[in-house]
């Protein structure tokens, strides 16, 4: 039976019309502070360790940051790829088949939330010896570790519903739900770690508990929405085609990350070739490189939907400009971002420790890094306009030849034949970025001229 909800209702946002840079920055702004305070989750984690546990704990918070970003960013394939679907059946204006899709999704979410919880626990062990985390690190990455895959279906459920909603455009509600969520976690990591002395493991409870919570928030609310995004637990089943419509955007997205995310596994092993200090020096870092890449990745998310949207409602055009004015902006916000990270760089690494030898390794790595990322605003939300509409495999196949192909290749040579210093292995990062943004834009541009033609 058909269902009655109409398009533009309530909190649910068309970007099918409208002027495109207020819409783009209007999606974004939420999207970007949510995503701070879903990253104060680990960050937070990481200053409380730094500063009341000791650097062998830093260190390991740290190192556990790639096997869990190995499962988290194959699981945001599969949100990238239903919201997608999602925001292309909204755009068309189809309700039935968009609450199909919702209902779909979040059936989908619970067995994967299972199976990640199982295999996430299995792959602790010989995932950190496979990174060569040293022994007097192991212990507590491990412990870390097996309390945070544990509770692990309170990320992905609550990451699942955000992205159902930024679909249909609505970027507020996942904004507040984080902001209270985030706050929780601070007071939970103060409690556990200074009242309780429960040490890293106190950490890790404290950031589990809080994104359970923030999971059943947005459970509450996809159930209790009068909008056009409302969740049926009655109609909860899994649609075969459109499942498939899924996984084919989300399989490509989902494989690409995990292979990346591997990459940088290894990349971690040579990191923690150098000892504790250097592995710490390089926690801080990627902690602080993931705050610059906020706008690329939110502005990544923007063109995404709008660009599903406009493609659900057949105006490819609009859809193609709001590309071009996504990155124009990402790479105005970013330059300002990395040219204050470079000044303030000894005063942004002392946050996560005091350690001299920390803070050392902590402003190398910054400084010889932080401008190469305006690159990965290019990557990142050229992909997501690809993304949009519905081409995964091109950005897949570029990224996964930069990020782990030539990266790997670079740090083979590198270190065995040539120099292997900590600054050395660092500058992996940078090569991937660079050769991937030529390799895209190229593409991209071939791609829209095969299109004008056809």
């Amino acid at each position: 039976m058909a269902r009655s909800i109409s398009k533009g209702s309530g909190s649910a946002h068309d970007m099918t019309q409208g002027p495109i840079i207020r819409q783009l920055v209007a999606f974004a702004l939420p999207l970007m502070l949510g995503n701070i305070f879903q990253m104060l989750y680990n960050t937070v984690d990481v200053i409380v360790v730094g500063n009341f546990v000791g650097t062998s704990a830093l260190a390991a918070v740290g190192s556990t940051t790639m096997v869990v970003n190995m499962l988290v960013f194959f699981f945001n394939g599969f949100s990238v790829g239903a919201g997608v679907v999602i925001g292309n059946f909204y755009g068309a204006g189809e309700t039935d088949k968009l609450h199909e899709s919702i209902e779909t999704t979040m059936a989908a979410t619970f067995v994967i939330s299972a199976l990640f919880t199982v295999l996430g626990i299995a792959m602790v062990r010989p995932m950190l010896r496979l990174m060569a985390t040293p022994a007097d690190v192991l212990p507590d990455a491990v412990t870390y570790l097996n309390i945070y895959f544990a509770g692990f279906a309170g990320l992905l459920i609550y990451n699942m519903g955000s992205g159902i909603l930024r679909a249909v455009g609505n970027t507020i509600l996942p904004l507040l739900f984080l902001i209270l969520t985030s706050l929780l976690n601070i007071g939970l990591d103060l409690t556990f770690v200074l009242a309780l002395h429960a040490g890293i493991a106190g950490v890790a409870w404290a950031t589990v508990l809080s994104q359970l919570v923030s999971a059943v928030l947005v459970l509450i609310l996809l159930t209790r929405a009068k909008e056009v995004y409302r969740l049926s637990w009655r109609d909860l089943r899994i649609n075969g085609p459109i499942l498939r419509r899924i996984l084919s955007i989300a399989t490509p997205v989902g494989f690409q990350s995990v292979i990346t995310s591997l990459s940088n596994v290894f990349v971690q092993s040579y990191i923690n070739v150098f000892g504790a200090y250097v592995m710490a020096g390089w926690s801080t870092y990627n902690k602080l490189e993931q705050f610059i890449m906020l706008p690329m990745q939110s502005m990544a998310m923007a063109s995404t939907t709008f660009v599903s949207q406009n493609i659900g409602a057949g105006n490819t055009e609009r859809a193609n400009r709001g590309t071009r004015d996504s990155i124009f902006l990402t790479l105005g916000v970013t330059v300002f971002i990395a040219a204050a990270l470079f000044i303030f760089a000894p005063q942004s690494v002392v946050l996560f420790s005091s350690d001299p030898e920390v803070v050392g390794f902590g402003v190398l790595f910054l400084r010889t890094n932080v401008f190469f990322l305006l690159f990965n605003c290019v990557n990142h939300v050229l992909a997501g306009g690809l993304r949009g509409r519905g081409d995964a495999n091109g950005p897949m196949v570029i990224m996964l030849l930069c990020f782990v192909g030539i990266r790997q290749t670079y740090l083979f040579f590198m270190t065995r034949f040539i120099l292997n210093t900590p600054q050395v292995v660092g500058l992996g990062y940078p090569v991937g970025w660079v050769t991937c943004c030529a390799i895209e834009v190229l593409y991209a541009h071939r791609k829209s001229r095969g299109l004008s033609t056809s």
